[in-house]
């Protein structure tokens, strides 16, 4: 279902205009107005979901297979290197639009637009404690 407010709602359904690189009955892909790097898209579902969470199962599968389609598309239209999926949950992750979106970068050889974070050590013990803690939450 489509929400009234949502901006990413809109522009995925057509109702204000973007510069679409790809459209099918689910998905609208367009040039992100603020790139990381030229040619920088987002993968935009027309139903609502507001992160990963609450994303139907089937509508997850079918933004990878567009990341598929449209990444390999921009690899050979725009000569780029490489490629970096980014799909942010939540503000203090990063997402700024709360409609699930999943971010296509195309990288270029020294471009600077490095999707990076700051290694940290880890304790093994802690490590260990962490994965039961999930494959309990899994169970």
């Amino acid at each position: 279902m489509k929400d009234q407010n949502c901006i990413f709602c809109k522009i995925a359904n057509g109702e204000i205009p973007s510069n679409t690189v790809y459209e099918d009955e689910n998905f609208r892909v367009i040039l992100d107005l603020s790139p990381a790097s030229k040619g920088h898209a987002l993968i935009l579902p027309k139903e609502h979901a507001e992160n990963l969470f609450t994303l139907p199962e089937e509508t997850a599968q079918g933004a990878i297979l567009v990341a598929k389609k449209v990444g390999a598309a921009m690899m050979e239209a725009l000569s780029c290197t490489g490629l970096n999926l980014v799909q942010n949950n939540g503000a203090s992750a990063g997402q700024t639009v709360m409609h699930f979106h999943l971010h296509l970068i195309p990288r270029y050889d020294g471009d600077g637009a490095m999707v990076q974070w700051e290694p940290h050590s880890s304790d093994p013990a802690e490590q260990e404690q962490i994965a039961e803690k999930i494959r309990e939450a899994l169970a």
